[in-house]
């Protein structure tokens, strides 16, 4: 079911569907358990990616880092294909984006954000066993924070910042693990994996 909330994204989704007839082409709904302790928030999907599968960060590069570093640390069992059927499954966790449809460019507008900010604090609320957040980003970061009213210049964001939240809640930062900021190195394998290992740490520590 496509949303109309956004005109901008609704009319580049329609014309995606006339070129792209077999893509999913609609918002991409969330991926994984929600009664899991671990959510993960990106951006949005990506034109060939998530809005060509119908499942977050898969079909991209991005979704290769991701669920590499998920499988590699036991937040995922099975075996990513970088398809939606590929048996794949995220243990103990869930997959979200700031915004639901595919923007054009990859880059959605404040607008666009604002309007799907709703459906991230449904998601948030709907985590009753929520006890981590990872942020891909800056703008999946303010997302969260604004879902959750908080204040962003209480939470800066930086590649490796915690935050531990009012509700309990840990906040993790990390850079977004597309194909530029890999290819550029302003983020490693080695630097995705330090998250997680930080998110572990805590997980068993508490």
């Amino acid at each position: 079911m496509i949303c109309d909330k956004c005109p901008r994204l609704y009319n580049f989704i329609e014309k995606n569907k006339e070129k792209y007839p077999d893509f999913f082409n609609g918002p991409v709904p969330n991926f994984g358990e929600i009664d899991g302790q671990l959510l993960i928030v990106g951006l949005a999907p990506g034109l060939k990616g998530a809005n060509r599968t119908g499942r977050p960060f898969t079909g991209d590069y991005a979704g290769i880092i991701l669920y590499k570093t998920l499988l590699k640390f036991g937040w995922a069992n099975g075996q990513y294909l970088e398809r939606a059927d590929d048996g794949l499954k995220l243990k103990n966790a869930l997959i979200t984006n700031a915004v639901a449809c595919v923007p054009p460019e990859n880059k959605p507008l404040p607008c666009e954000i604002n309007m799907c900010n709703e459906r991230l604090n449904v998601t948030i609320q709907s985590m009753k066993n929520l006890r981590f957040i990872l942020c891909l980003g800056h703008i999946s970061h303010q997302a969260v924070l604004k879902a959750l009213q908080l204040k962003q210049k209480d939470y800066p964001f930086a590649h490796g910042n915690v935050h531990h939240l009012p509700n309990n809640v840990w906040l993790f930062d990390s850079y977004h693990c597309s194909r530029y900021n890999i290819n550029t190195r302003q983020l490693t394998q080695e630097m995705f994996d330090s998250i997680f290992e930080k998110i572990n740490h805590i997980m068993i520590s508490c």
